[in-house]
Protein backbone atom coordinates (compact mmCIF):
# COMPACT_ATOMS: atom_id res chain seq x y z
CA UNK A 1 0.00 0.00 0.00
CA UNK A 2 1.33 3.13 -1.08
CA UNK A 3 1.65 6.53 1.48
CA UNK A 4 -0.84 9.28 0.63
CA UNK A 5 1.22 12.48 0.21
CA UNK A 6 0.27 14.84 2.87
CA UNK A 7 -2.22 18.20 1.32
CA UNK A 8 0.12 21.07 0.06
CA UNK A 9 1.36 23.49 2.88
CA UNK A 10 0.79 21.04 5.53
CA UNK A 11 3.74 19.76 7.49
CA UNK A 12 4.32 16.79 9.76
CA UNK A 13 3.55 17.39 13.35
CA UNK A 14 0.95 18.03 16.68
CA UNK A 15 -1.52 20.61 16.03
CA UNK A 16 -3.84 21.79 18.95
CA UNK A 17 -7.42 22.37 17.85
CA UNK A 18 -8.30 25.94 18.60
CA UNK A 19 -11.61 26.17 19.80
CA UNK A 20 -12.22 29.38 19.57
CA UNK A 21 -11.80 29.06 15.82
CA UNK A 22 -13.61 26.17 15.53
CA UNK A 23 -17.35 24.65 15.71
CA UNK A 24 -19.29 21.66 16.07
CA UNK A 25 -22.90 22.00 14.78
CA UNK A 26 -25.68 19.38 14.35
CA UNK A 27 -29.12 19.20 12.46
CA UNK A 28 -32.28 16.93 13.14
CA UNK A 29 -35.49 16.67 11.64
CA UNK A 30 -38.31 18.12 13.61
CA UNK A 31 -41.53 16.63 13.06
CA UNK A 32 -40.83 15.09 9.44
CA UNK A 33 -40.76 18.51 8.04
CA UNK A 34 -38.30 21.33 9.51
CA UNK A 35 -34.97 21.24 10.89
CA UNK A 36 -33.46 22.03 14.20
CA UNK A 37 -29.85 23.19 13.79
CA UNK A 38 -27.73 23.19 17.18
CA UNK A 39 -23.82 23.58 18.03
CA UNK A 40 -21.78 22.31 21.18
CA UNK A 41 -17.96 23.04 21.92
CA UNK A 42 -14.95 21.98 21.36
CA UNK A 43 -13.43 22.21 24.35
CA UNK A 44 -9.83 20.43 23.16
CA UNK A 45 -8.12 18.24 20.29
CA UNK A 46 -5.52 17.31 18.51
CA UNK A 47 -4.48 16.33 15.14
CA UNK A 48 -1.19 14.41 14.76
CA UNK A 49 0.08 14.83 11.17
CA UNK A 50 1.97 12.04 10.21
CA UNK A 51 4.44 11.96 7.23
CA UNK A 52 1.51 10.56 5.41
CA UNK A 53 -2.52 10.84 5.52
CA UNK A 54 -2.53 7.23 6.56
CA UNK A 55 0.05 7.84 9.86
CA UNK A 56 -2.44 11.12 11.18
CA UNK A 57 -4.67 10.94 14.27
CA UNK A 58 -6.93 13.00 15.38
CA UNK A 59 -8.36 13.87 19.47
CA UNK A 60 -11.41 15.67 20.38
CA UNK A 61 -13.57 16.42 23.39
CA UNK A 62 -16.76 18.68 22.71
CA UNK A 63 -18.50 19.49 26.49
CA UNK A 64 -22.26 18.28 26.21
CA UNK A 65 -23.36 20.89 28.62
CA UNK A 66 -22.70 23.72 25.99
CA UNK A 67 -25.97 22.41 23.78
CA UNK A 68 -27.22 25.08 22.33
CA UNK A 69 -30.22 25.49 19.57
CA UNK A 70 -31.24 29.16 20.13
CA UNK A 71 -34.31 27.90 22.65
CA UNK A 72 -33.12 27.91 26.34
CA UNK A 73 -36.19 25.14 27.26
CA UNK A 74 -35.57 22.55 23.84
CA UNK A 75 -31.70 23.18 25.65
CA UNK A 76 -32.70 22.04 29.13
CA UNK A 77 -34.53 19.01 28.10
CA UNK A 78 -31.39 18.00 25.32
CA UNK A 79 -29.19 18.16 28.82
CA UNK A 80 -31.33 15.98 30.57
CA UNK A 81 -31.84 12.22 30.63
CA UNK A 82 -34.11 12.58 27.99
CA UNK A 83 -31.04 12.97 25.91
CA UNK A 84 -27.82 13.34 26.69
CA UNK A 85 -27.54 13.27 30.09
CA UNK A 86 -24.97 15.94 30.76
CA UNK A 87 -25.11 15.37 34.49
CA UNK A 88 -23.59 11.93 33.60
CA UNK A 89 -21.82 11.94 30.60
CA UNK A 90 -20.53 15.67 30.21
CA UNK A 91 -18.02 15.04 27.84
CA UNK A 92 -18.22 13.85 24.27
CA UNK A 93 -15.36 11.96 22.60
CA UNK A 94 -13.79 11.39 19.63
CA UNK A 95 -10.06 9.03 18.65
CA UNK A 96 -9.64 8.50 15.50
CA UNK A 97 -8.41 4.71 14.77
CA UNK A 98 -7.84 5.16 11.05
CA UNK A 99 -7.44 8.14 7.70
CA UNK A 100 -7.46 7.03 4.44
CA UNK A 101 -7.84 8.70 1.02
CA UNK A 102 -6.80 11.35 -1.14
CA UNK A 103 -4.76 14.42 0.26
CA UNK A 104 -7.30 16.99 0.36
CA UNK A 105 -10.73 14.73 0.59
CA UNK A 106 -9.92 11.36 2.95
CA UNK A 107 -11.90 9.55 5.52
CA UNK A 108 -11.24 9.69 9.22
CA UNK A 109 -12.59 6.86 11.10
CA UNK A 110 -12.75 6.53 14.69
CA UNK A 111 -14.79 6.33 18.22
CA UNK A 112 -17.61 8.67 19.27
CA UNK A 113 -18.64 8.18 22.35
CA UNK A 114 -21.89 10.34 23.68
CA UNK A 115 -24.03 9.74 26.76
CA UNK A 116 -20.64 6.68 27.60
CA UNK A 117 -21.59 4.94 24.22
CA UNK A 118 -18.96 4.39 21.94
CA UNK A 119 -19.47 3.69 18.20
CA UNK A 120 -17.07 3.62 15.04
CA UNK A 121 -18.08 6.60 12.74
CA UNK A 122 -16.68 7.57 9.42
CA UNK A 123 -16.19 11.98 9.19
CA UNK A 124 -15.45 12.68 5.61
CA UNK A 125 -13.19 15.60 5.72
CA UNK A 126 -12.10 17.92 3.55
CA UNK A 127 -8.41 19.96 4.22
CA UNK A 128 -9.41 23.74 3.40
CA UNK A 129 -5.97 25.36 4.12
CA UNK A 130 -3.43 26.42 5.59
CA UNK A 131 -1.43 29.49 6.75
CA UNK A 132 0.83 31.34 9.12
CA UNK A 133 -1.68 33.64 11.06
CA UNK A 134 -1.00 37.65 12.07
CA UNK A 135 0.37 36.34 15.70
CA UNK A 136 3.11 33.98 13.53
CA UNK A 137 1.06 30.65 14.39
CA UNK A 138 1.01 28.02 11.64
CA UNK A 139 -2.43 26.54 11.07
CA UNK A 140 -3.92 23.99 9.26
CA UNK A 141 -7.72 23.65 8.80
CA UNK A 142 -10.15 21.16 8.17
CA UNK A 143 -14.27 20.64 7.60
CA UNK A 144 -15.77 17.15 8.32
CA UNK A 145 -19.28 15.78 7.96
CA UNK A 146 -20.72 12.42 8.73
CA UNK A 147 -24.74 11.25 10.00
CA UNK A 148 -25.35 9.02 12.68
CA UNK A 149 -28.29 7.39 14.59
CA UNK A 150 -29.08 8.64 17.60
CA UNK A 151 -30.54 5.16 18.92
CA UNK A 152 -27.40 3.39 18.58
CA UNK A 153 -26.47 5.87 21.27
CA UNK A 154 -28.98 5.47 23.70
CA UNK A 155 -30.83 8.47 22.56
CA UNK A 156 -34.34 7.04 22.29
CA UNK A 157 -36.94 9.55 23.38
CA UNK A 158 -39.47 10.65 20.91
CA UNK A 159 -43.08 11.74 20.96
CA UNK A 160 -45.76 10.38 18.53
CA UNK A 161 -47.91 12.57 16.34
CA UNK A 162 -51.15 12.79 15.63
CA UNK A 163 -50.78 12.16 11.81
CA UNK A 164 -48.09 9.81 12.25
CA UNK A 165 -44.41 9.82 12.44
CA UNK A 166 -42.28 10.50 15.35
CA UNK A 167 -41.33 14.35 16.88
CA UNK A 168 -37.76 14.04 16.41
CA UNK A 169 -35.54 12.08 13.58
CA UNK A 170 -33.44 9.39 14.32
CA UNK A 171 -30.68 10.39 12.07
CA UNK A 172 -28.14 13.78 13.24
CA UNK A 173 -25.90 15.20 10.73
CA UNK A 174 -22.97 16.51 12.22
CA UNK A 175 -20.72 19.14 10.56
CA UNK A 176 -17.38 20.54 11.79
CA UNK A 177 -15.00 23.17 11.28
CA UNK A 178 -11.08 22.46 12.68
CA UNK A 179 -8.45 25.00 12.63
CA UNK A 180 -5.94 23.91 14.54
CA UNK A 181 -1.99 25.30 16.03
CA UNK A 182 0.95 23.56 15.56
CA UNK A 183 2.20 22.91 18.89
CA UNK A 184 5.01 25.01 20.23
CA UNK A 185 7.76 22.86 22.12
Amino acid sequence: MTATALPTGVVPGTYEIDPSHSSAAFTVRHAGISKVRGTVAITSGTIAIGDSIEASTVTAELDARTVTTGDANRDGHLQSADFFTVEKFPTWTFTSTSVSGSSDEFVVTGDLTINGVTKSVELETEFTGAAVDAFGNERAAFEAKTEISRKEFDITWNAALEAGGVLVSDKVKIELDLSAIVKKD
